[in-house]
């Protein structure tokens, strides 16, 4: 087994962990924002980073993701401070992707952000439709989403929007037309992500006490089958299975780091991140609460409250679940040099159904086979 291969990537992920308001579908670790002073955290999370440096060693940053909760709550000032650290730790790539998750009713901040050194901004829009953004919970209109990406436009080398489908009631012709629009909006990426009844969140208990019901897989199947029509049509080619960009530079970096089973310094409360080091490989939970997150820095420098090992089986199966998100999937070597081998009888199966490739040593999946995506790789894994 080798160490850290720096082709895999390595990045570095900042939780911002406050919002203006908890939206009921998000069982994300997020906490209301209310008058909270922030600069407790923000000097524990500069600690942390330098923490996650005594471990990494010298390595070169491929990309920076600042994520939340709502980072975009942040200060201009704050965020250059997390750049500016990350560049005196890990020597940022030039050119490096730097992505700020932002909601519409921070557009104010937006020029700061872009004067820190931000990049590439994913604007939550989440809908057009305000029947529809009130029942997510979001606090802002239609109107304001698209002022709001008006003024990220030409800001950022990218920038990306977020939508949720598939949500009640919401019809095949409803999402064709919402979609089209969206489309014709001149972003770079979308993130399209259908609805999903989380455990952690509001939306959960509201299903379970039947204040309204989810759509079934069949139509959530057909507006996934739709969705990728139309964004094909309109040259925001899938790359991933919820991601669509238009043109291989506007493509996350950072979440290609994840799909590619890379390493990243995760800091903030909750965060979740990756280490290799030697033949050694870490899952990292930082502390989830705020306070707890502040003491454990205060106490220890180092925000980490949970240290798996992955023995080779467990990297196997991460490698087979990430890699199949992406379009051009893994490479059977990714298993092979963890002394493993996929099994046989379902990739045979899986492919004679049409549902993965399997050519010139790589296994991806169809688009059919996106739709059973958790399904394949836990049958074709170690």
């Amino acid at each position: 087994m080798s160490g850290f291969n720096p082709q895999r990537g390595f990045g570095v992920y900042v939780h911002w962990p406050y919002c203006a308001r908890v939206c009921p579908y998000c069982d994300f670790n997020v906490y209301a924002a209310k008058a909270r002073d922030t600069a407790p955290l923000f000097g524990a999370v500069l600690r942390d980073l330098e923490s996650w440096r005594e471990r990494t060693g010298p390595r070169q940053a491929d990309a920076i993701f600042l994520g939340g909760g709502t980072p975009s709550l942040m200060t201009g000032e704050q965020v250059e401070g997390v750049i500016a650290k990350v560049d005196e730790l890990w020597d940022l790539r030039p050119g490096a992707e730097v992505t700020l998750e932002a909601n519409p009713d921070d557009a104010a901040r937006f020029p700061d952000f872009a004067a820190a050194g931000v990049n590439r901004l994913s604007l939550g829009l989440q809908s057009l439709d305000d029947a529809r953004l009130k029942f997510l919970g979001r606090t802002h209109t239609g109107a304001s989403a698209l002022a709001a990406l008006e003024t990220a436009l030409g800001k950022f080398r990218s920038t990306s929007i977020d939508l949720i489908y598939a949500l009640p009631n919401q019809t095949a012709e409803d999402w064709r037309a919402e979609l089209a629009r969206t489309l014709s909006l001149g972003a770079d990426h979308l993130s399209l992500y259908e609805l999903s009844i989380e455990p952690g969140a509001a939306f959960f208990q509201a299903v379970k006490r039947k204040d309204w019901s989810p759509l079934d897989d069949e139509r959530a199947a057909d507006l996934y089958q739709i969705t990728q029509e139309l964004a094909d049509a309109a040259g925001y080619s899938a790359y991933e299975i919820s991601n669509h960009a238009r043109g291989r530079e506007h493509q996350s970096t950072h979440n290609r780091i994840y799909w590619s089973s890379g390493d990243w310094a995760a800091v903030g409360p909750g965060a979740h991140g990756r280490l290799t080091n030697g033949p050694q490989r870490w899952a990292i939970e930082a502390a989830e609460k705020p306070g707890e997150y502040l003491r454990q820095v205060r106490t220890t420098g180092l925000g980490w409250a949970v240290v798996d090992t992955l023995d080779p089986l467990a990297q196997a199966r991460e490698r087979v679940s990430m890699g199949l998100r992406v379009v051009e999937g893994f490479a059977i070597s990714d298993i092979t040099e963890l002394d493993l081998q996929l099994a046989a009888a379902p990739v045979a199966e899986f492919a004679a159904a049409g549902l993965i490739t399997n050519e010139n040593g790589r296994i991806a999946l169809t688009r059919s086979g996106r739709l059973m995506a958790d399904r394949i790789a836990a049958e074709i894994s170690p």
